[in-house]
């Protein structure tokens, strides 16, 4: 079953960009064993939440705003796809991810298929 992971980080916390990640020894750890088992079949690190546009339409206009939709404590950083048995193995999974050990937090949530 597939699950898309929302990778949450605390607003103003440790923002690691893809190079710091890539000599980083919790994400080297996590990344090897997704490797390993064959489960990530896709995602993307995104940019902070400060850099995003939010489009609105009403009627015929088309409204933009700079930065997120909504104030929250934390912003999602990533995303992973995972394909993996169940919910328990993806739970299991995400807890081990180092966003969800480091003061963050991993959204788990099913993919429609």
């Amino acid at each position: 079953m597939k699950y898309a992971l929302f990778i949450c980080t605390p607003v103003g916390g440790e923002e690691l960009g893809p190079e710091e990640l890539a000599h980083d020894p919790r994400f080297l750890s996590y990344i090897d064993e997704v490797r390993t088992r064959d489960v990530v079949k896709g995602g993307a690190r995104l940019r902070p939440a400060a850099d995003a546009t939010t489009v609105r339409v009403q009627g015929d206009e088309v409204l933009l705003t700079d930065g997120p939709f909504v104030e929250s404590k934390e912003y999602v950083a990533g995303i992973d796809i995972i394909d993996v048995a169940d919910l328990d193995e993806a739970i299991s999974l995400a807890s081990r991810h180092p966003a969800a050990l480091g003061g963050g937090s991993v959204e788990v949530r099913p993919v429609w298929e």
